[in-house]
């Protein structure tokens, strides 16, 4: 069975491989169903609300989801439509788990394939950085920092969430490039003359693109989850903006009272990590059938 498969598996190029690999996956495709549904619900749901995110109505205070009303998800303490509210906060919370998985795998890209080329001082010097900001407690300093972005736009606290998000992975990415450096199309890239950073961009990193695909992929469930967190204590995104974070913040203290000012973003938190987990254990398994958990062990 193994050598028919094998001879199968022959037939196919690598890049239709990992997309038979992933569809065969039930939970990665559960995963993609539900984050797709997740992105149309956030950006084309608000299409469909009678009210917007920041507009209030003053004849309807704590009022139980109905359609009657026009408010699907019913109302806040001060009139808010929660449906509005919560599609909103699903936007920004996927907004920024996107951004800070992009930046923080390029950063870690980068700098691992650097120094896991170049190694001698280099290397040295940049895991001096990684390994001090490894043992710095990144949650506090953003919760420090947060006044920096108060009030002001929101693209300060992706970047803080960024800066701390990608050290793990630069380490990773040292040890591939310390392996590829060795390798006939590099060293023959190398005595040819071309530079370093052609090297790096051209030869290591995309030779690395599965691992940094996965990473980035399980990077935007731990920023969703980063944010949230920080959002829920008041140093993530700052009023009059609103965050999945500071929705169950706000919703915490009536959630057996008032269900629906806590229900809907808890639940759309949950289901938009666990889809995306799914989803990254998917490309895991699709890019390397041989780890643990694999569709084709």
């Amino acid at each position: 069975m193994t050598a028919i498969t094998e001879s199968i598996e022959q037939r196919y190029t690598r890049r239709q491989l990992i997309r038979r690999r992933f569809f065969r996956n039930k939970l990665a495709l559960f995963g993609l169903v539900v984050l797709t549904l997740m992105f149309a619900l956030a950006f084309i749901g608000p299409l469909f609300a009678q009210y917007s995110w920041d507009e209030l109505d003053f004849f309807n205070f704590l009022s139980p989801p109905s359609l009657s009303n026009g408010h699907y998800f019913g109302t806040s303490m001060i009139g808010g439509d929660v449906y509005a509210l919560t599609l909103r906060g699903l936007q920004k919370s996927l907004f920024i788990g996107l951004l800070v998985a992009f930046f923080s795998t390029g950063v870690a890209a980068i700098v691992g394939a650097f120094a896991g080329y170049m190694a001698g001082r280099v290397d040295r010097s940049l895991m001096w950085v990684v390994d001090m900001l490894l043992v710095l407690p990144s949650f506090l300093i953003v919760a420090v920092l947060s006044p920096l972005y108060r009030g002001k736009t929101w693209l300060v606290f992706v970047i803080l969430l960024a800066a701390f998000s990608w050290m793990i992975t630069a380490r990773i990415v040292r040890g591939l490039s310390m392996s590829l450096r060795e390798r006939d199309f590099v060293r023959a890239a190398r005595y040819m003359g071309v530079p370093t950073w052609k090297i790096v961009f051209r030869h290591l990193i995309p030779n690395m693109s599965s691992i940094l695909i996965i990473d980035a992929t399980l990077n935007v469930g731990g920023a969703i989850l980063s944010e949230t967190g920080l959002s829920y204590l008041g140093f993530g995104v700052q009023p009059p903006d609103v965050s999945l974070g500071s929705l169950i913040a706000e919703g915490t203290a009536s959630a057996l009272t008032y269900p629906w000012l806590f229900m809907f973003a808890g639940s759309f938190l949950i289901l938009t990590v666990l889809a995306v987990s799914f989803v990254g254990d998917g490309l895991r398994d699709a890019f390397d059938p041989g780890s643990v958990g694999g569709t084709n062990k």
